[in-house]
């Protein structure tokens, strides 16, 4: 039979084994939300990158199978959106995108995210300063942010405004 100094030690033990499993569970899910916030902005700049590179495989690894895009009045799914920009590639265009100021929510395995994409539009007469407001649906498929939606609007430049 065990003595009670014994069993003080192997209680005490347990304890101290829960306590730092708790704490480190809490740490983790406090520090989750930044980790998954720097995840889903490296989506979204994933996005931007593969459709530069004219990679397909790159740009279906961080989106849905059922991913669609608005924009320019258009709905475009994965492979449209890399269609239409390979054309528009062919005729000169030269496009830079940026995520900045992202306001990024996360509960549970989905997110959203609103951020102004700052950038240019260029071919070989120059280019110019461009700014789109985005936003982004995101789910979470076997520990990766996937993006199921995104909407842009281009900002208009200044002097289409007046």
């Amino acid at each position: 039979m065990p003595s009670r100094r014994h069993i003080r030690f192997l209680f005490g033990a347990v304890l101290a084994s829960v306590s730092f499993a708790l704490i480190s569970t809490a740490k983790a899910q406090k520090d989750s939300p930044v980790s998954g916030q720097e995840q889903i902005v490296r989506a979204v700049n994933t996005v931007f990158a593969a459709i530069r590179t004219e990679d397909s495989q790159e740009l279906n690894s961080v989106v849905t199978p059922d991913f669609y895009i608005f924009d320019g009045g258009v709905r475009l799914t994965a492979d449209s959106l890399m269609t239409h920009m390979k054309a528009l590639f062919a005729a000169g265009k030269r496009y830079e995108w940026s995520v900045t100021e992202p306001d990024v929510h996360v509960t549970g395995n989905t997110a959203w995210i609103a951020y102004i994409n700052k950038g240019s539009i260029g071919d070989a007469a120059g280019s110019a300063s461009q700014e789109w407001l985005e936003s982004a649906f995101l789910e979470k498929q076997a520990a990766i942010w996937k993006i199921a939606f995104i909407h842009s609007t281009r900002v208009p430049t200044p002097e289409k405004r007046k």
